[in-house]
């Protein structure tokens, strides 16, 4: 049972640890069979293993598992993770207090501990939560006949990355476009530099707040699963798979707690959601410590909320304000031992005090595997799946957003109506379907315009849009996400329009109904949009003031929007919509552009000019007007994004930038955290680049098939070439030997701090010595005595002029070889030795002959 409560801390810590590494330990623990258990990890591959390894040591009895924490144990010191340092303290702090942890997991494990004349009304709570909770609803794309497909929530609900935080910044970047931007990063910090958090972890002990939690924060952006996670967390409790401890939970949504009366009790409170608990509320209290009150969408409150005021409630008889209760709730001055469970978007926990938490946690979305999975599941038909998945793969810019769940419906409601299209060849079909965000919402609000054209007439949905793109642009610019029938009726929309539900999602609780777009995307898109049905140039000069002047960026997709709409083909499927000359709102939104890039040309500097490059690129690559970028950059011929984060969406905008230049003379990389996938987007266009800088980026062997791609084109431009301080090994030399041989350009390779010495470093050397490289950098590349003869092969070359063979371990015994070298390569100025390991004697020879320091 201990080994079950720790199983999935025990997987996040094995998928971090070098599985040479926990088997080599493992032999002062445990008797595992080494080469059986490498072969596997060959043949599964590092994502599966680690759960097939704990069954098999599972299955080896009770010492093996034993064994196994006493591995991990012994690992710590080395391979320091957050979720192992977990497990360990939390085993410590159950000893020290003399709490058998064994007692605490049966706690929640067991059936809960309800008096017999509370069982009743339990059973009577669990059933109304588990018809509640037990079906997801998924909104249906436009064009069939049903608007919602229900599903049961344990077979369709898929796991969500949660991570441990420590407090909330304020942010000043657009929170999805930020979260989308670090995704990558989440994921590799998600496997050893972040706690991870699975639903059934947060309430358990906290390390870093060093006690069992009471109050527990989820933040997460816009549509990435925070309301669908909570109401995983109530089924699970009522299927008794989870925190059992708890008696009674209750579950409100902040959206309907604004329409309460001002001042209500506790009591009240809940008796308006459950009224079926009122007579029994006084016997429940009597357990505070069995209680579990769950929060979901701070961001959506009125109320308001003081977490440092003094003056809080303690009587759950006493009218207060709604907002105190929660405060007095999570601070546990009222009913002390209940536990609160709270939610909400990140950009609203910016300017709260969140010190009353004991652990805060954000959900950063999906992990790929889970992406792949959601599309499956959309699409039932495996083929179609396949199809819809290699394309937004493909597609640096859907993929990236594809981390929310909600974009990952969007994309394949898109996408859905665009492939089961028989009647279109596969050419037109991929050219057809949407490359950027502004396109896929496009073709999403095309779709649905389609499909309600028999009951709505042109005019009526164009009057539609506008007055839903005027109520959408309110929200956006006043931090609204949450609407009622007062809303709509002073944007003089109508809830019993059909059309409408296919852009807003109602929400009905016991005493209110509210509406909110299905995505915040899509309230910023409309919002953006009504400046093309209804143009006002007036109107459309303040929105774009008012959107660029917040301080946290919230109006930055819809600029986004407003630029991708500038371009005639991309709005083209909404044109019977669009006002009478939509080109006057296009006209003064690239006027604009124009005008913020003029003020600008700085290709590098500061990482704030560098941030503000890469966001003009990205209003660039919204746009998809190639001549636009042509016109606007033709005096940009230097990029330097060096020691500057490049997120991999970042590099897809880079990527077009730079296949439309098509006259890049440098390009600087370095450090610039890019590593493989950044490296894949960039691939077909890097070729173009004269000077081409990717040091220290952490690439690997396999990424040596993208650079010899990049080599090989054709097309090939690239003199210099830099690959220092990456992780290439002696692997890659066979693959870069083939790509040097057949290159017509490269002048300068930079090898250097990569692992080069191994098998085949001659291959490597002889198709250096035959084509046009200059110079060579093998500093610090682990070459020894026995390479030293390799190195003669550079005789062969008629071009090399410089070889750096720095920070080396060659001695004595290759400097006779050195020597030779010199006097047999005919071009050859210059090799540099410093900080090898040659005797004085040796040195003060090698200057002589021109190799030096």
């Amino acid at each position: 049972m201990v080994y079950n409560y720790f199983k999935g801390d025990i997987i996040c810590v094995l998928e971090y640890l070098p599985t040479h590494s926990f088997l080599c330990e493992s032999q002062n623990y445990m008797r595992l069979d080494l080469e059986y258990f490498r072969s596997m990890e060959k043949q599964l591959g590092p994502e599966t293993f680690p759960q097939l390894l704990l069954e098999d040591v599972l299955e080896m009895g009770r010492e093996a598992v034993i064994g196994l924490f006493k591995t991990l144990c012994a690992l710590q010191k080395d391979h320091q993770h957050p979720n192992l340092l977990g497990i360990i303290n939390e085993i410590n702090a159950a000893d020290q207090s003399d709490v058998m942890l064994l007692a605490h997991i049966l706690l929640d494990t067991l059936d809960s501990t309800v008096p017999l004349e509370q069982k009743e009304i339990w059973t009577r709570h669990r059933t109304y939560l588990l018809d509640l909770t037990q079906t997801l609803v998924e909104n249906k794309p436009p064009g069939t006949t049903l608007n919602q497909q229900r599903f049961p929530i344990s077979e369709r609900y898929l796991d969500l990355i949660v991570v441990s935080t420590y407090q909330f910044e304020p942010r000043t970047k657009h929170e999805i476009l930020y979260t989308g931007g670090q995704h990558e990063l989440f994921l590799k910090q998600a496997k050893h530099g972040l706690e991870r958090i699975s639903i059934d972890k947060l309430f358990r002990w906290c390390h870093r707040s060093d006690c069992m939690p009471h109050a527990v924060l989820v933040s997460g952006v816009p549509g990435v699963g925070k309301t669908t996670m909570m109401q995983k967390f109530v089924f699970d409790w009522v299927d008794r798979k989870l925190y059992q401890r708890f008696n009674f939970v209750f579950f409100f949504k902040f959206r309907d707690l604004n329409q309460h009366d001002k001042e209500i009790t506790l009591e009240d409170m809940i008796i308006k959601e459950y009224k079926y608990l009122e007579n029994y509320l006084s016997d429940i209290f009597q357990n505070p410590e069995k209680l579990l009150f769950i929060f979901d969408g701070l961001d959506e409150s009125n109320l308001p909320m003081d977490f440092n005021t003094g003056q809080l409630c303690r009587n759950t008889k006493h009218p207060v304000q709604l907002g105190s209760i929660v405060v007095s709730l999570v601070k546990a001055s009222l009913l002390q031992g209940c536990s609160v469970l709270m939610t909400s978007r990140p950009s609203k926990l910016a300017g709260i005090n969140t010190s009353d938490f004991q652990r805060l946690s954000e959900i950063v979305g999906f992990f790929p595997a889970e992406r792949k999975k959601y599309f499956h599941n959309f699409f039932v038909n495996p083929e179609l799946a396949e199809r819809a998945f290699h394309y937004v793969r493909e597609n640096g810019t859907l993929y990236t957003f594809c981390y929310i769940p909600t974009y990952c419906w969007i994309v394949c409601t898109v996408l859905s109506m665009s492939l089961r299209n028989q009647s279109v060849n596969m050419d037109q079909l991929m050219a057809s379907l949407p490359k950027t965000v502004t396109q896929l919402f496009v073709t999403f609000v095309s779709n649905i315009l389609a499909h309600h054209s028999h009951d709505v007439s042109s005019n009526r949905a164009k009057e539609l849009l506008k007055f839903l793109g005027q109520m959408a642009e309110h929200g956006v610019m006043n931090h609204i996400l949450t609407f009622d029938m007062r809303d709509l009726d002073s944007f003089k929309l109508k809830s019993s329009e059909r059309l409408l539900s296919s852009f807003m999602v109602e929400s009905k609780s016991s005493c209110v109904t509210t509406y909110s777009f299905l995505h915040l995307t899509i309230q910023e898109f409309v919002a953006a949009l009504r400046h093309f049905i209804d143009y006002s140039a007036e109107g459309l000069r303040s929105s774009i003031e008012k959107a660029r002047s917040f301080e946290d960026n919230r109006g930055e997709l819809f600029l986004r929007f407003l630029i991708g709409l500038s371009h005639n083909t991309t709005r083209s499927p909404l044109a019977g919509y669009f006002n009478a000359c939509p080109s006057d709102a296009a006209k003064q939104v690239i006027t604009w552009l124009s005008g913020l890039i003029s003020s600008f040309n700085v290709a590098g500097g500061s990482d704030d000019e560098k941030r503000r490059l890469l966001n003009i690129f990205t209003y660039l690559y919204e746009s998809q007007n190639d001549g636009l970028v042509l016109c606007l950059l033709k005096s940009m011929t230097n990029f330097d994004f060096s020691e500057f984060h490049l997120a991999p969406l970042e590099c897809t905008v880079l990527m077009f930038i730079l296949k439309i230049s098509k006259n890049t003379e440098s390009l600087d990389l370095d450090s610039s955290f890019i590593h493989s996938e950044g490296l894949e987007r960039l691939g077909s266009v890097l070729h173009t680049v004269k000077d081409l800088r990717l040091s220290n980026n952490d690439l690997k062997d396999d990424d040596m098939k993208i650079i010899h791609n990049i080599l090989l084109n054709p097309n090939c431009q690239i003199q210099k070439l830099s690959l220092r301080k990456n992780a290439l090994t002696y692997k890659s030399s066979s693959l870069l030997a083939k790509a040097v041989r057949g290159n017509q350009t490269l002048q300068e390779l930079d090898l250097s701090r990569n692992n080069m010495a191994g098998p085949h470093l001659d291959e490597l050397l002889t198709a250096i010595a035959g084509c046009r490289i200059t110079h060579l950098l093998l500093q610090q590349v682990k070459l020894t005595d026995q390479y030293a003869q390799h190195l003669l092969l550079l005789c062969n070359s008629q071009n090399l002029t410089h070889l750096n063979l720095s920070l080396n371990y060659l001695t004595d015994l290759s400097a006779e070889r050195l020597e030779m070298l010199k006097k047999n390569s005919p071009n050859l100025q210059q090799i540099r030795i410093g900080t090898n390991e040659f005797s004085n004697a040796v040195e003060i020879q090698f200057r002589q002959m021109n190799i030096t320091d």
